[in-house]
């Protein structure tokens, strides 16, 4: 049994979930109040030296870490339900758009990053809701910008791990207060993934420890 280690506002963990569900790979879920500096604690500490979430257990020797890294390695041990094109090309489209939001974004605007900037610039709390709005913003404009009129999904009409990365971006995005009636491509591709249920249940509010935000 692979063992899933997040927290319940975890946008990485989301994406890992997603996967895990329409892969139908069986998995349990143990969450760390990362609010509570749990990602701190000696024992999640030797589970992943960055202290952050997700890491998976149970599939290789060590636990897994990163969610881009960890995405991959589903794909290559649970090829049913594929996430990635089978083009070269494709592929690195594919990835292009998840980093939009896992490297670009996503790094700019968790709480450790919020924290920083509130004790070392003195950044109130609306400020750093300003600072994350800004980002997810930026992504939402490159998302924007590649997808087509009329597209259902981020690539060629297929689930991918870029959509794993949208649907994310958008959770980011409702949860700072931006509008994304701006970007109407963005808005119906997200409409879409969020009707199905694997996207939807793995919605942070569903999860164990989900308060009102």
């Amino acid at each position: 049994m692979l063992i899933l280690h997040g927290y319940w506002l975890s946008l990485a963990a989301y994406r890992v979930r997603v996967a895990l569900k329409l892969k139908d790979v069986a998995f349990e879920e143990r969450m760390h109040d990362l609010s509570c500096g749990h990602q701190h604690e000696s024992v999640f500490r030797a589970l992943n030296p960055a202290g952050a979430v997700p890491a998976l257990e149970g599939g290789t020797p060590e636990p897994l870490t990163q969610s881009l890294a960890i995405l991959e390695w589903l794909e290559e041990t649970y090829p049913t339900m594929p996430l990635l094109p089978p083009d070269a090309a494709g592929r690195a489209r594919v990835r292009a758009m998840f980093l939009l939001t896992a490297a670009d974004a996503h790094p700019l605007v968790v709480p450790r990053v919020q924290k920083r900037l509130a004790t070392q610039f003195g950044a109130s709390e609306a400020a750093g809701r300003e600072w994350a709005a800004h980002w997810f913003t930026e992504g939402l404009a490159a998302y924007e910008a590649l997808l087509s009129d009329g597209a259902t999904r981020c690539h060629n009409e297929t689930l991918s791990l870029a959509d794993l990365a949208l649907a994310s971006h958008l959770i980011g995005a409702e949860r700072f207060g931006i509008d994304i009636s701006t970007f109407p491509r963005v808005a119906t591709v997200g409409a879409l993934l969020f009707k199905l249920p694997e996207f939807e249940s793995s919605h942070p509010r569903h999860q164990v420890g989900a308060v009102a935000t």
